[in-house]
């Protein structure tokens, strides 16, 4: 194509990123992990509002730019997101939402809460639903030993407890 009908960064213009990809699982989200989408989006609103009263944004629209397209995101996933509030008679299996305690082969226990995708935080052990682990517990009930295919083998765990929040 001849240059003189392509569009070049001048400066003048912000630059708008590429979308951040949209996850094909359902969107579930806990009453916390929507409080956080909501959150998350007023504090990029704000942040926004300030790059743009800056009168020096435009020498680099850079900031604006991945603000603006984490916005779309976030808003993105909250038109998306299906709230599922925790049971009032909590059922006796594990479901989304639940946190689940477990004891592996060496004793050692360990409680996860298996929450939507943007929540996830597997340092907090806050483990997305379709998470391999996740997958495992879903449906066990107190003393089921589940198999969670991990890359270095099958570990077994024992449903020592389930709770859910609320």
């Amino acid at each position: 194509m001849n240059k003189a009908f392509t569009k070049e960064e001048d400066g003048t213009t912000p630059q708008r990123l590429p979308d951040l990809p949209i996850s094909e699982h359902p969107n579930h989200v806990t009453p916390r992990g929507l409080a956080q989408l909501k959150a998350r989006a007023d504090k990029l609103e704000a942040e926004i509002a300030r790059l743009r009263a800056n009168r020096d944004y435009m020498a680099d629209s850079y900031p604006l730019a991945v603000a603006e397209r984490d916005l779309r995101y976030v808003e993105a996933r909250l038109a998306s997101a299906i709230l599922v509030e925790p049971p009032e008679d909590p059922p006796g299996h594990v479901s989304f939402g639940a946190t689940v305690t477990v004891v592996d082969e060496d004793g050692i226990e360990t409680s996860y809460t298996i929450v939507g995708e943007d929540e996830s935080d597997p340092n907090q052990h806050l483990i997305a639903a379709f998470s391999p682990l996740a997958r495992a517990l879903m449906e066990a009930r107190v003393g089921d030993v589940v198999e969670w295919p991990r890359p270095s083998g099958l570990v077994e765990l024992e449903v020592l407890a389930i709770s859910f929040e609320g």
